[in-house]
């Protein structure tokens, strides 16, 4: 408990810093409380109160520290202004889309009269989808950047601010100077997620290969536009990104499903669903928000692993303020919030819900040692799928615009093939890399519950 009134007061004063911008004075406050002490009784309240006070103001001024400032070392100080010529590399995977592919540029240089220097900040750019552009590619660019839009019901700005993104630049003039200058692993793995998705398109038909490409490898630029709007307007967008959500029910199926297969004995079934949890991160490029994500899992695997059920959420708190002191810009993105309720529902809903579950089926089921065991993994694997996404409910309907009855009912009718897409999407994906005929067996039992889910949309 004490630690998570600490790592609350952090990240709750992280968010009032977001708010108000507060006089380093502030942080004296801390001491009212140290009079109080002479109370012996009350030493311990004392302590926590004044700690949390400290922590409190602390986080403020770590939240008022990360943003940019605004000057010439800064890339948004050049928006709007006219053309510019800086130089950078493609630090994340390609994001290709209908007729765009947009491109993340880090590590920037700026020409200044005629002198190169270095500049803070990335730039997000929207180019032609050919000639192709590849992470590591290190581009001489030129063009004008521009401040990001406000959309109305959507700001794009404050969007892309959490990410890090200050600029934006529309079809600007690019030379390639240099290729694979990237960081070798990560080259690697958007290789690897790339092939993973050319084999999905193989074994697939349309929609269903786009569909399986987005919610299993977060690759959504190919799922067409009306399609992406069925899903807004039934409250189950939130299924087609790659977040806590996703990675949650991973976790949580493994969890269940490895107890049962393996048993409880040397903690195999922990170490399976880490390993799976890391390796479905690997899948889907090893992007920040899926990375935090993963790192929450591991903590609650961790939890589980030393018989530690009950601080699962301490740890939980403790490793969430560890990463938003890293990242203060995080607390207020989807993924992350997302990835942090997955985890709670995870340790909150899912045990009552299996119980439950457990319960019905030795009731039914009891006299048939064949059903029994196959009607429980089939219970967990939906209690899962269940109990993350009614956690993350609240930031869905937040960021989604869901209110209605239809979101939560669609999303229920699409538990049982979103569990399935996740678990054959990753098993098809790698079949392909032994043989394409194997891969396509997979891709026929994917078929259905790809079908199946868009039936239900």
């Amino acid at each position: 408990m004490f630690l998570i009134c600490l790592c609350g007061a952090w990240i709750a004063g992280i968010f009032i810093g977001s708010q108000f911008d507060l006089p380093l004075a502030c942080v004296f406050f801390g001491l009212a409380p140290i009079p109080l002490l002479l109370f012996h009784r009350y030493r311990k309240k004392v302590i926590l109160v004044s700690l949390c006070i400290f922590i409190f103001f602390g986080g403020a001024f770590c939240f008022q520290s990360s943003l940019p400032s605004d000057d010439e070392d800064y890339l948004g100080y050049y928006n709007d202004t006219g053309t510019i010529t800086f130089k950078g590399t493609v630090s994340r995977d390609a994001d290709v889309r209908d007729k765009t592919t947009h491109l993340r540029l880090s590590k920037l240089e700026i020409e200044i009269d005629g002198e190169w220097r270095d500049i803070r900040g990335d730039i997000l750019l929207f180019v032609p989808r050919y000639p192709e552009y590849g992470y590591g590619d290190f581009l001489l660019v030129s063009g004008e950047p521009q401040t990001p839009p406000v959309f109305e019901g959507f700001d794009y700005a404050d969007y892309l601010a959490r990410e890090g993104i200050y600029s934006t630049m529309l079809y600007p003039r690019i030379e390639v100077l240099g290729t694979g200058l990237g960081f070798p692993l990560l080259e690697w793995l958007y290789s690897l997620r790339n092939d993973m998705s050319q084999t999905l398109a193989e074994v697939l038909p349309q929609p269903q290969a786009s569909l399986a490409q987005g919610i299993v490898l977060g690759m959504r630029g190919n799922i067409p536009s009306d399609l992406q709007d069925d899903f807004s307007q039934t409250g189950t967008a939130h299924l087609l990104a790659i977040s806590g959500l996703h990675l949650g029910i991973v976790a949580g199926l493994m969890l269940a499903t490895g107890s049962r297969l393996l048993g409880r004995r040397y903690y195999l079934y922990i170490w399976l669903a880490l390993v799976v949890v890391w390796l479905y991160a690997t899948i889907t490029g090893m992007h920040p928000p899926v990375v935090r994500s993963a790192i929450m899992a591991s903590v609650f695997l961790a939890t589980e692993f030393f018989g530690r059920q009950r601080s699962s959420i301490t740890a939980l708190v403790f490793a969430a303020a560890i990463m938003v002191g890293i990242n203060p810009q995080i607390l207020f993105t989807a993924s992350f919030q997302m990835s942090f309720l997955a985890m709670t529902g995870l340790i909150f809903i899912f045990p009552p819900l299996q119980n439950l579950s457990r319960n019905a089926i030795d009731s039914r089921l009891g006299g048939h040692p064949a059903l029994a065991p196959t009607a429980g993994l089939i219970a967990d694997g939906f209690n899962v799928t269940l109990a993350a996404i009614a956690a993350v409910w609240p930031v869905v309907a937040y960021y989604f615009g869901v209110v209605s009855l239809v979101g939560p009912l669609a999303t229920f009718f699409a538990l049982p093939a979103l569990t399935g897409i996740i678990a054959l999407g990753i098993l098809t994906g790698g079949l392909g890399f032994i043989a394409l005929p194997l891969a396509q067996v997979g891709g026929w039992l994917l078929w259905l519950f790809l079908s199946y889910l868009l039936l239900v949309v």
